[in-house]
């Protein structure tokens, strides 16, 4: 007897590991995980009094890769934490409408602290996301859609945002 458990308990004791080390991996944090370099821009609006497919419109862009995602949860953006959506693969074509997007972002936008910019869907005006990830920092703002309450430097922005938004419907 001594004999056998003598072989059985070390291989028992590594697979016990093992074991252990897989589920500690696979019951890891479910929050997608930025790697250093992975740039994208994600994008949309979203509208709180609003019934229907059209009231939350959430886009990720792949600049590197050349590819355009859509979520499907279309949650409520909150302004305190990144979107964390579902992102399913659009066409080439779709992504065509999109691929100069994040040239047209505006260098002083990446100056302000992440969270709102006026009183994004205040009024029921809905509100526009962005969201940039360089070298693995993410940062992100809901803006207002009322350019009475946003800066004059997003207006040129905003108004290419909500062109791209439209013909991707």
């Amino acid at each position: 007897m001594d004999s056998f458990n003598h072989l059985i308990m070390p291989s028992f004791k590594i697979l016990l590991t093992i074991t252990a080390l897989a589920a500690a991996v696979l019951t890891g944090c479910k929050e997608e995980r930025v790697m250093p370099g992975q740039d994208y821009l994600v994008f949309g609006w979203y509208h709180g009094a609003c019934q229907g497919e059209g009231c939350v419109d959430i886009f990720k862009l792949d600049k590197n890769a050349g590819l355009l995602y859509e979520d499907s949860t279309d949650r409520y953006p909150s302004s305190t934490a990144p979107y964390e959506g579902q992102f399913g693969l659009t066409s080439a074509a779709q992504y065509q409408l999109v691929q100069d997007l994040p040239a047209l972002l505006p260098h002083q936008l990446l100056t302000q602290p992440i969270g709102t910019i006026g009183q994004p869907d205040f009024a029921d005006g809905g509100g526009y996301y962005v969201e940039i990830t360089n070298n693995g920092q993410r940062k992100f703002w809901l803006i207002d859609t009322n350019k009475d309450n946003i800066p004059t430097y997003l207006y040129p922005f905003v108004d290419a945002l909500q062109a791209k938004i439209i013909h991707l419907q």
